[in-house]
């Protein structure tokens, strides 16, 4: 979707897709939006309460069958298993998808990592897809007049032309692009916690076969899982900008996370939204 400033600012409810790579400050941005006008859609959360909420719970209760005092008991019926999955908290989801690499140490089997991954996947895109039903429900149902969709950091990995033009047709896409000073304390967070991710299955190929090269690892199933997670993350990370930038180059607008970090309020966002397409109009 693309507009000028005025038509932005005349725009009765506005309807905005945040996309960026985790840590760029979607969720924080979006959470300082008064709770009363705009409804906030993470598609995270989508992901982990709707299209992976019973895979999730199956890996929880598999670990849990592995004690035998909890076993017991779920065979019994005497407890149930449940995840708190929040915009804020999604644990569940990063536990689910795992890391790749040697069981003994927490890994998982390369078939099974690409399996999780593949489910992710159809997760994501079934999750940007519910964006045009949720518009119409915020609205509808619970009276917002405005609607925010903090996207998932690996919607530019998604290869679905379909999802972005659904996107672009019911949404503003807003790309934060994190400036060359900030990239590299991105880089250094996610080595210092690496978390587990989704990977397009070209790159993950390509990478894990680069990797295993570089330290004369003959089996995926040798690999330390926090060591592979911690070397592909700056490959990831260079692969993610000129994906993202491409999207916004063609369906909308790009910010500067620096200026994104100075929002305080309402009257601020606005602000960065209409200087963005002031700019690249």
């Amino acid at each position: 979707m693309k507009m000028s400033p005025q038509e932005f600012l005349d725009w009765p409810s506005k309807r905005i897709t945040l996309l960026a790579m985790s840590g760029a400050g979607k969720t924080t941005l979006a959470n300082k939006l008064p709770k009363v006008k705009w409804f906030h859609y993470s598609g995270d959360y989508r992901i982990g309460t709707k299209y992976l909420r019973e895979p999730i719970l199956d890996n929880i209760k598999r670990q849990a069958m592995k004690v035998p005092f909890l076993r017991d008991l779920l065979m019994s019926d005497s407890i149930y298993i449940s995840n708190k999955i929040t915009v804020d908290n999604l644990a569940p989801v990063s536990t689910f998808l795992g890391k790749l690499g040697n069981p003994e140490k927490g890994g998982l089997s390369l078939q099974e990592f690409k399996r999780r991954q593949n489910l992710h996947l159809q997760a994501e895109v079934a999750a940007m897809n519910d964006v045009p039903e949720f518009i119409y429900k915020a609205q509808d149902i619970y009276g917002y007049h405005h609607f925010i969709n903090d996207a998932g950091g690996s919607v530019c990995e998604l290869d679905n032309p379909e999802v972005l033009k659904t996107l672009a047709e019911n949404t503003l896409i807003i790309y934060i692009k994190i400036p060359a000073t900030l990239e590299q304390t991105i880089i250094d967070r996610a080595k210092s916690d690496p978390k587990p991710l989704y990977y397009r299955e070209a790159f993950l190929d390509e990478k894990l076969a680069e990797f295993m090269s570089l330290n004369n690892t003959t089996s995926a199933d040798l690999i330390p899982p926090d060591e592979f997670v911690t070397w592909v993350f700056p490959e990831l990370f260079k692969s993610r900008i000129p994906r993202y930038q491409a999207i916004a180059d063609e369906y909308g607008y790009t910010v500067d996370a620096n200026d994104v970090a100075k929002v305080t309020n309402e009257d601020d966002f606005i602000k960065l939204i209409t200087d963005a397409l002031a700019k690249q109009s």
